[in-house]
């Protein structure tokens, strides 16, 4: 029992930093190996449709058809792997290439919630976020590793090749300490989306304004004079503030987590706001990418917390917050950003943060009368 204790947690972050080290991979680098390939930009948004797509179309087949259990699990490990393999050799040509990432989405989909699940289960909020830490640390570490020695567009397939091998080892050496009762009922009797609502609207609508700045905050700082190797630093500085946040975000999570979820919500507006007005400012801007650390670390955590608390199928819930989030509301931002880019953009994304906290406010006093 004693290794148990040990070995859990080492394992655990260990997948967290290879899982988000991969992230950073198909992120980060595989778009420029794209167009190096000579994928032309609409092509290049198609592929990276497939896959948001794919995560927000898991949990409703998980509802209806599939039980997500430890067999599933361990397939969508090896699925991930497998899809990073069919990378290498389908990348010529676009169809396969596309159908590739409808696998890689799909497995990715689904093994990240059911780690998430026996993490929320068998760790305090606060010993999470330390551990949790490690993927961002394996997200900055492979942006400034490959962005100084890659040169060759194939040789990023490898490297994310390299980071599904580990993340599919470590991930199967996590779920051998798993002592998660998974319940496959709701309080209910039954996974209810339409019971909240509203706060799903609100976990959507978060992340469609997110978008922007996923997509186009590097393009938007250059064009408005700052440096390329500079808006790399500010992207850093970033998550060097989201690893802080996780580190001593404990105590803080021990408080009401729908105050702490609308209070993120709140800064991430300011957030958006400060870059519409002060665009070409390197202090402001570094100061707005320090609330990073509130707008996504201190959110991101007390909202899975919440979810995991608000249902008893947990699992389930944890896919529905990543594909109602980052699939559902990260395509759709993502086009909508393409559609609004330019001056007023986060203007207009500040805008959307402000109606995604009215509606956790509406869920906040529903959820008090329910």
């Amino acid at each position: 029992m004693r290794n148990n204790s040990i070995l859990f947690p080492i394992s655990l972050g260990a997948y967290y930093l290879f899982y988000f080290a991969l992230v950073g991979v198909y992120v980060i680098f595989l778009p420029k190996a794209l167009a190096d390939l000579a994928y032309t930009p609409p092509q290049i948004g198609i592929i990276y449709a497939a896959a948001p797509f794919m995560r927000f179309l898991l949990p409703f087949i998980f509802k209806h058809y599939i039980k997500l259990n430890i067999k599933i699990y361990y397939i969508s490990l090896v699925l991930t792997f497998i899809s990073s393999v069919i990378f290498v050799y389908s990348v010529e040509s676009f169809v396969l290439f596309f159908i590739s990432n409808l696998l890689f989405g799909a497995s990715m989909g689904i093994s990240l919630p059911y780690v998430e699940t026996i993490a929320l289960s068998q760790l305090s909020k606060s010993k999470y976020g330390k551990i949790r830490l490690w993927g961002s640390l394996g997200f900055m570490a492979i942006a400034l590793y490959l962005g100084k020695i890659l040169t060759n567009p194939h040789h990023t397939l490898f490297y994310l090749l390299a980071m599904a091998f580990l993340s599919m080892v470590f991930g199967s050496i996590v779920v051998r300490y798993d002592k998660t009762k998974h319940s496959s009922g709701d309080s209910d009797g039954e996974f209810s989306l339409a019971k909240y609502w509203a706060f799903w609207v609100s976990v959507f609508l978060m992340q469609v304004a997110f978008a922007g700045f996923y997509n186009f905050f590097t393009l938007y700082e250059t064009s408005h004079g700052i440096s390329l190797e500079l808006t790399s630093w500010m992207w850093s500085f970033g998550v060097i503030c989201e690893i802080v946040m996780l580190y001593f975000q404990g105590p803080l999570l021990q408080k009401n987590l729908l105050n702490i979820i609308k209070f993120a919500i709140l800064a991430t507006s300011f957030r958006w706001l400060l870059l519409y007005l002060y665009p070409d400012s390197v202090i402001i801007t570094f100061f707005s990418q320090s609330l990073h650390a509130i707008s996504f670390a201190l959110y991101h955590t007390a909202s899975i917390s919440y979810v995991f608390s608000l249902y008893t199928q947990k699992k389930l819930a944890q896919q529905f917050f990543l594909g109602i989030a980052f699939g559902l509301g990260g395509s759709i931002g993502a086009m909508l950003a393409g559609k609004i880019y330019g001056e007023s953009m986060f203007l207009i994304e500040a805008f959307i943060t402000l109606v995604s906290f009215v509606f956790l406010q509406i869920h906040q006093t529903r959820k008090a009368k329910i």
